[in-house]
């Protein structure tokens, strides 16, 4: 089965996203309130759908960093809120279009929304929530913020396609893998992140090194969910495993199986993700040659050593609470595997 390594210092309090949440609550909720706002429509269907979709809750990861970049810059205006919900509805609609290119009929435990209303249904209003984002971007004015923000929408979509190709290729190499995540997950907390300096007119610097903290965040993410799909610890806990080998998604703890694995396992992974050719007992095969292998632990190092790069990006800030939460975040994206 998976494997669950310890952290380094066992010890040490438990990270939290408690602290980011805490410190933009009241942003939070104008952001939450600018969000229902925008999405209404005269045509029922779409905040229905958009409205099924938010509801089912989430942690606003990604506008709470936008939040908390701006708190970190010590900005005082109010952009930032119309900027953070451009970016959930950025993350929002990359999440309908997922769903319907991975025939998902669950999403955060409830039924998706392509489950409940079809698949032409979820790609337009997840056009719309695109398109809501864009007026966002427009009516705050900055084209620096509009560069940043379309770009991320642009190399969002590259990643999903690229995901798309390497999908069911078990010759995929580390460095496609990288690329597919950096783009489909890091670049939207990267510029989430980056926004919130933009705002605040802070040095070139100061947003290079914000726009670090978020990419490397998204890396670190990215890597602990794909370690998570194959985790004996998440099944303890109740939780779904086994979507990615389901779809034959090749992700890091896949391709490090199939480097190191013999003839005859390689031929297990070709069977079970190219042909999809699934029998019962082929998860927990493929989890015992990931122990085997060490694929989950040494997958997690990957992460560590991004969480790493993300911490010191903010070396350049004063210390304080603001810094203090985004660190407390890098963390807790990496400990979620324990």
């Amino acid at each position: 089965m998976g494997v669950v390594v310890d952290f380094e210092d066992s010890g040490k309090r438990k990270a939290s996203i408690n602290g980011l949440t805490d410190l933009v609550k009241v942003d939070l909720e104008q952001v939450n309130q600018t969000i229902i706002e925008h999405m209404q429509s005269p045509v029922a269907l779409i905040p229905q759908l958009a409205g099924h979709l938010i509801a089912a809750g989430g942690k606003r990861l990604r506008p709470m960093l936008t939040l908390g970049a701006a708190a970190l810059c010590d900005y005082k205006g109010d952009r930032h809120i119309r900027l953070a919900a451009c970016v959930e509805f950025i993350h929002t609609a990359t999440l309908l279009h997922d769903d319907v290119v991975d025939e998902s009929d669950l999403r955060r435990g409830q039924e998706s929304a392509n489950a409940v209303w079809g698949n032409q249904a979820s790609v337009l209003v997840g056009d719309f929530l695109f398109s809501r984002s864009f007026q966002l971007m427009t009516a705050d004015g900055s084209i620096e913020v509009m560069r940043i923000l379309s770009e991320a929408s642009a190399v969002i979509a590259e990643g999903e396609v690229q995901q798309l190709i390497t999908t069911n290729d078990t010759a995929t190499e580390e460095s496609a893998y990288l690329e597919v995540i950096k783009g489909k997950t890091a670049k939207l907390f990267a510029a989430a992140a980056e926004v919130g300096a933009v705002v605040a007119e802070r040095p070139k610097a100061e947003q290079q090194a914000l726009e670090s903290y978020g990419m490397n965040l998204g890396i670190a993410f990215q890597l602990v969910d794909d370690v998570l799909d194959y985790s004996a610890e998440q099944e303890k806990l109740g939780k779904t495993v086994g979507d990615d080998f389901l779809e034959g998604k090749i992700t890091l703890p896949v391709i490090l199986a199939y480097r190191r694995g013999d003839d005859e396992e390689r031929a297990f992974w070709r069977r079970t993700l190219e042909e999809l050719d699934q029998q019962d007992g082929d998860l927990a095969k493929a989890q015992q040659l990931m122990a085997k292998h060490h694929t989950l632990s040494d997958s997690l190092d990957r992460a560590r050593h991004y969480a790493s790069i993300a911490r010191d990006a903010l070396g350049l800030f004063e210390d304080g609470p603001a810094k203090d939460s985004l660190i407390d975040v890098v963390d807790f994206c990496v400990e979620r595997a324990y």
